[in-house]
Parts: structure tokens; C-alpha cells; sequence
């Protein structure tokens, strides 16, 4: 199955458009060392290929002066390229998070917000997500009843020693929700009845030192009513993330479609269909996911 594609905006980026300018000019990468090197300016195919794909962009002084020593080859105005590059990422770990992005994915006074209370502007603020797995399963009465997740994290700060985690279930039971990690102690867990939530502050297994990572596996059980999809909220850049749904095989949908959208409530901008496999499931993989909202929903037959 495809990758869902980028959300609006990304065609502006400096990745998009000196890749654009390359393909347009029908110019190779080695052509564009050589360029740079007749000015006494080194800069290394691999250096020049991870630009055009986004993995990197141009920082040091001498990268820069290789960005304008460019834009005349690739017939852009003066300053097109220089005024495409966001600021520069601090060096030795990963950036600093911006607590405001939350806001935007999950709305003012979110259901997240209200789960965390005070807790919310300081809500991982020592961590960074990188890849996320989710694998969740259906009963045969069309409900999730079980959700094991995967996550790598990476500390931004030193003595980080837990992720809390939030998740929202479909008119949960009462005593039927459990968190349970693989190994180690029970994580505090609290469920919020009113917003039919469940949060836990799971261990790291020892206390992180900036940019470490740590492995982070739980799965959630519990008894709800019939479910119609599941989605996750990302609020900091991932390099992946996997969503497996998995129906047993006498409760199958008519059909499934995954979405992206940019925050909660908001219209899917990118939609599509998937079909199922012979061990009925679905699934979604997209990778350098920007924040907003990735799922899989689902139409059950009448």
C-alpha cells in the first residue's frame, strides 16, 4: 500500500523545489559537485542527494555559500533557495519540541487536554517520538478490544524517565480497562470515566541522558462498544508510523480506507482504500510523518 502523501504546503519546501530545479534544468548531482568545486566549494554527492530528498539541509558557511553559487546554475532568482531554509537545528540531539503544535492537532481545551489538566503544557516535554507500531484488534462483536504499541523514543534532555501516554476508547466498560507492559512493574494508570480515556506514565527501565532511546512496548485491553476506526494524533515529526488492524474472521467491513488530516474534526485531506489481506488485516505505513491526524476507518456491512 502507498504512503499517504504530505499534507498542503509541502511543495514549498527547499527539498521540493531544488529537487524541481535539478529535474528541470536536466542536471545530475555529479554536474552540480563539479560546479561547486570550480568555485572552491566542496560539498559531497551524498551530502547534495540527502538536500534534494529533505533528510538534511544546508547549514554551515560553506554550505550556504554552495547554496548560492547555485541558484545562477539553476536559473532561480537570487535568494530563492537561501529563503526556503528554516532554522538551524541545534547540534547533538534532536530539536526542541514546540508545545503549541499540540494545540493545533488537538484543538483548544481538547479532550487530551482536559484527560492531563495541568499536567497538559509539560506533557512529554522531555521526549521525542521517532517510530510508532500500533496493532489493534477487533472481537467478533465489531468492537477493539485490544491494542499493543510499540514506540522509540529519544530524550531532548537528561534524567527523562517515563512517557505518558493517553488513549481514547469507544464507551469503555467500567473495570475492564487494563494496561500492561511486557515487563516490570504495573505502570500507574489512571481512567477517566467522564472522557472515556485511559492514562499511564510508563518507565523508561532507567533514567535517559539527552539523545539516548529507549523501547516502549504496552499493549491496552478493555470491553467497548462497536468501533468504526482508530487514529493517532501526532504532534511532533515521526520518521514512521505502522497502524495494523486486524477483524476476526466473523466480524469482517465492507471496506476500509485510510486518511490523513491535519487535526481533529478537521475533513480528511487524503483518503484512500485499502483491501484486506488472507489474515484480515489492513494497514498504513506512512514515514516522515508531519504532525496531524493518521487512521484507518472502516464501513461495516448492513
Amino acid at each position: 500500500m502507498p504512503n499517504l502523501p504530505h499534507p498542503e504546503g509541502s511543495d514549498s519546501t527547499f527539498a521540493t523545489v531544488f529537487r524541481q530545479a535539478l529535474q528541470q534544468r536536466g542536471l545530475p548531482l555529479e554536474r552540480i559537485r563539479d560546479h561547486l568545486r570550480a568555485q572552491q566549494i566542496t560539498v559531497s554527492l551524498a551530502t547534495l542527494s540527502h538536500w534534494q530528498r529533505g533528510r538534511s539541509q544546508p547549514e554551515r558557511a560553506q554550505s550556504l555559500r554552495a547554496v548560492d553559487a547555485l541558484e545562477p546554475l539553476l536559473h532561480l532568482p537570487a535568494g530563492t533557495l537561501r529563503s526556503l531554509l528554516g532554522p538551524h537545528r541545534p547540534r547533538g540531539g534532536p530539536p526542541p519540541l514546540d508545545p503549541a503544535v499540540a494545540r493545533t492537532v488537538y484543538g483548544e481545551n481538547s479532550d487530551v487536554e482536559q484527560a492531563l489538566g495541568d499536567a497538559f503544557p509539560r506533557f512529554n516535554e522531555g521526549l521525542r517520538p521517532l517510530t510508532i507500531q500500533e496493532t489493534v484488534s477487533l472481537d467478533e462483536h465489531r468492537s477493539i478490544h485490544e491494542t499493543s504499541i510499540t514506540t522509540v523514543v529519544q530524550a531532548i534532555r537528561d534524567a527523562v524517565q517515563h512517557l505518558t501516554v493517553v488513549h481514547f476508547l469507544d464507551s469503555p466498560k467500567a473495570g475492564t480497562v487494563e494496561l500492561a507492559v511486557p515487563y516490570g512493574p504495573p505502570p500507574r494508570m489512571r481512567f477517566l470515566p467522564e472522557l472515556g480515556c485511559v492514562a499511564a506514565d510508563i518507565p523508561l527501565g532507567r533514567q535517559l541522558a539527552r539523545t539516548e532511546t529507549a523501547v516502549v512496548a504496552y499493549t491496552l485491553r478493555a470491553a467497548s462498544d462497536i468501533s468504526h476506526q482508530h487514529e493517532r494524533r501526532v504532534t511532533t515529526p515521526l520518521r514512521a508510523y505502522l497502524l495494523q488492524v486486524r477483524f476476526h474472521p466473523r466480524a469482517l467491513p465492507a471496506s476500509c480506507w485510510s486518511y490523513h488530516r491535519r487535526q481533529i474534526g478537521a475533513e480528511p485531506q487524503h483518503r484512500h482504500r485499502t483491501t484486506l489481506d488472507t489474515f484480515h488485516t489492513t494497514h498504513l505505513l506512512p514515514t516522515h510523518c508531519r504532525p496531524g491526524v493518521y487512521g484507518i476507518e472502516w464501513e461495516w456491512p448492513g
